[in-house]
């Protein structure tokens, strides 16, 4: 697949077949309880299960396998604040390759222990996008080593939509699919898949009210600066790039954005009635559901990741709801 390309299904396809021994079938899980308390019947397609307990295993193992043996032998670099990060690390691991990882001052300790315990090499840069992708540039440069981005790739993009393709075969189409966004890889991908085996579900995109720039973007047509994100959902703090916003405009419906409280309810319960370990930015569809932004109906929900500390949980370390 040409980098200039946009990804289409087949080639999402050839992803899933190239994958599958690597990565694992995440269970679609459901509960009575709790679609009452969310005013819908949901379904959730666990991928806070996955390797390295998030959905960016699919897309990270995709890239790192399709690379031919030149380019491999030289390593793989990303910038990321914590879960491609350790997907790309274990990527490199699984084939024998160094990574080569930037990761943002204050990314959550459990991510960076992740990256380092799969073997990736770990820089640290200032909190912002622009000093994320410089050091990511510097490092390539010093290392000969292949960019993996961690949404703006056609091979992450078409990895992280082999999780709707697994999802297709475990239910039936529903009306509506939820899909955190942030810089719209998972967005994209699941978009792809759907067009071709759901074609009648809508696709809903749900990012964090406190960092906005999809949803500013996917409304105006233009891409809108993230500034500077303040949400508890880290993994969702990185900015749409022209391909994803293309590929989101071309088949989403719409991106809707939700409050940092109703992001810790979301992820309460879904510890408490689910019984699921879920992180900020896999709850946030959830979220959409508790603030009423959906409406009702038969709804998946794609639960991106769960990777927590457990001794920093929100309705722990600050006042319940904040």
């Amino acid at each position: 697949m040409s980098a200039t390309l946009d990804p289409v299904f087949e080639d999402v396809a050839a992803a899933a077949r190239l994958i599958e021994p690597y990565v694992r079938r995440t269970p679609v899980l459901s509960s009575p309880e709790v679609s009452r308390l969310l005013g819908a019947s949901v379904d959730f397609k666990c991928e806070n299960l996955q390797a390295v307990g998030a959905f960016k295993a699919r897309g990270a193992c995709n890239a790192v396998l399709a690379l031919d043996d030149a380019h491999a032998a030289r390593g793989v670099a990303t910038h990321s604040s914590g879960n491609h990060a350790a997907a790309l690390a274990r990527a490199a691991r699984l084939r024998g390759i160094p990574a080569y990882i930037v990761m943002p001052r204050g990314a959550p300790r459990i991510k960076r222990l992740a990256v380092e315990e799969f073997g990736g090499r770990v820089q640290e840069c200032e909190p912002t996008l622009a000093a994320r992708e410089a050091a990511a540039a510097a490092l390539i440069v010093s290392t000969g080593a292949t960019l993996v981005h961690p949404y703006d790739d056609p091979l992450v993009i078409a990895g992280q939509g082999t999780a709707l393709v697994e999802m297709s075969t475990q239910l039936a189409a529903p009306e509506v699919v939820l899909v955190p966004v942030g810089g719209g890889g998972l967005l994209a991908g699941t978009a792809i898949a759907s067009r071709r085996l759901w074609p009648r579900a809508r696709i809903i995109g749900v990012e964090p009210a406190g960092a906005d720039d999809a949803a500013r973007s996917f409304h105006s047509g233009l891409l809108q600066p993230a500034g500077s994100p303040q949400t508890i959902a880290d993994g969702l703090r990185g900015a749409m790039s022209p391909r994803t916003l293309r590929m989101a405009r071309a088949g989403v419906d719409d991106i809707v954005t939700v409050s940092e409280d109703a992001i810790v309810a979301a992820m309460r319960l879904l510890f408490e009635a689910l019984k699921m370990v879920v992180e900020p930015s896999g709850a946030v569809p959830v979220a959409a559901l508790l603030e009423g932004k959906i409406g009702h109906g038969r709804v998946a929900v794609v639960l991106s990741g769960g990777n927590v500390d457990l001794d920093a949980l929100p309705w722990i370390t600050a006042p319940r709801g904040a």
